[in-house]
């Protein structure tokens, strides 16, 4: 495998690769390289994305002083050193042992410690449970477009309380529903996701053109609020990007939303030339490397482990950032709030940013950038 091509960077960004971490051979973009000692700030992406997906924020924050590591995360683009086989080593994605990625990163770049950890999408949980499980390490956590509500709970009272009737299935009842829908996350985790992606009829380009799209603010049906409750009721009012048709998969969902010529040729924050890096990676790579991850997050049995932590709190300075348009931040009914009133004991800040919608770092990365950089000037 070689680094990424220097004509798809900006000058100042170098792409190069980390050896033995976790079993990884790990590709990451730095800025802010050329001068020693610099504090590191760790960006973790999320799906389906790559550690390119922070190319505008890396040199504002190198300007700022900070030496700045985008890695591509195991499963996922330059890295190698992963299983991507469906019937493979799955308890190799999940979250712990994520965290340890994370973990051998900075301790072979070199640092003790780092003054921010920052993630997107599902980048979001891993740097949430970085800071949680070593604040020693990662001093400071931004979460994105993803909130953090803490740990899995574990069963409390059980032995003097009267067993409570088990929740309905809401699989069960969003299949119910008047139009049969499904939980984008479940639909992940089986075994046709990957080559509905990444065979589909449109080709890999345009599913991601279309994807991307259909999660941006330019998707003007964008327009989220709070949800009352995890059930299906509520559930069905997201778009189908999350909350799916039964029957179709993603790519056949977010086919009819593929933007015209004239939206692409006049798209600033994600123009063809950008969109086909990504695609580039997709097509050799494909998906199941990104999606091992919802298996872990959906299969119960990768639940025990984290209900170890229950009750256990991020104690570091923390902000939020998301797009106003990103359903994102509601997608969990609750979840915004527990974060900031219970999760992150040292919450600095809530931002949710006009014109961005899930990408928020790519829509919006002048008012994402400022964000950062008034926060890791202040956060310690």
């Amino acid at each position: 495998m070689t680094p990424l091509e220097k004509t798809v960077l900006l000058d100042g960004i170098r792409s190069r690769f980390v050896n033995d971490i976790n079993g990884l051979n790990m590709h990451v973009l730095e800025a802010g390289f050329e001068v020693s000692n610099r504090p590191c700030v760790l960006l973790l992406h999320g799906f389906p994305e790559l550690a390119y997906s922070w190319r505008k924020v890396m040199l504002p924050l190198a300007q700022a002083g900070f030496h700045v590591v985008a890695p591509d995360q195991r499963g996922y683009g330059r890295t190698t050193g992963w299983d991507g086989d469906y019937g493979g080593d799955v308890g190799s994605f999940r979250m712990l042992n994520l965290v340890r990625d994370a973990l051998g990163l900075v301790s072979a770049l070199g640092y003790r410690s780092v003054k921010a950890v920052v993630g997107h999408d599902f980048g979001s949980p891993v740097a949430a449970w970085c800071s949680l499980l070593r604040p020693d390490v990662f001093r400071s956590v931004v979460l994105m477009s993803a909130p953090f509500a803490g740990p899995p709970a574990l069963p409390f009272n059980t032995d003097n309380d009267a067993a409570k009737p088990s929740a309905a299935d809401i699989h069960e009842e969003l299949a119910a529903l008047r139009r049969p829908r499904k939980h984008y996350q479940w639909y992940y985790s089986t075994p046709e996701a990957n080559d509905d992606m990444w065979r589909c009829p449109q080709g890999v380009h345009a599913f991601l053109r279309a994807y991307y799209h259909h999660k941006s603010a330019d998707w003007r049906n964008n327009r989220p609020f709070p949800l009352k409750s995890w059930s299906a009721g509520e559930l069905e009012k997201m778009p189908t990007y999350y909350i799916m048709d039964l029957d179709k998969g993603m790519a056949e969902t977010v086919a009819p939303q593929m933007p015209s010529s004239s939206e692409i040729a006049t798209n600033k924050w994600l123009p063809d030339e950008e969109l086909a890096v990504y695609s580039a990676e997709y097509r050799r790579n494909g998906f199941q490397g990104g999606l091992q991850w919802y298996r872990c997050m959906t299969g119960s049995q990768y639940i025990a482990e984290l209900q170890t932590f229950s009750g256990r709190t991020i104690d570091v300075p923390s902000m939020f950032i998301a797009g106003k348009s990103d359903w994102g931040s509601h997608q969990v009914p609750g979840a915004l709030e527990k974060m900031q009133n219970s999760a992150c004991t040292q919450m600095r800040g809530c931002h949710l940013l006009d014109g961005a919608g899930h990408w928020v770092q790519q829509e919006q990365p002048e008012q994402v950038s400022t964000s950062l950089i008034r926060f890791l000037q202040s956060a310690h």
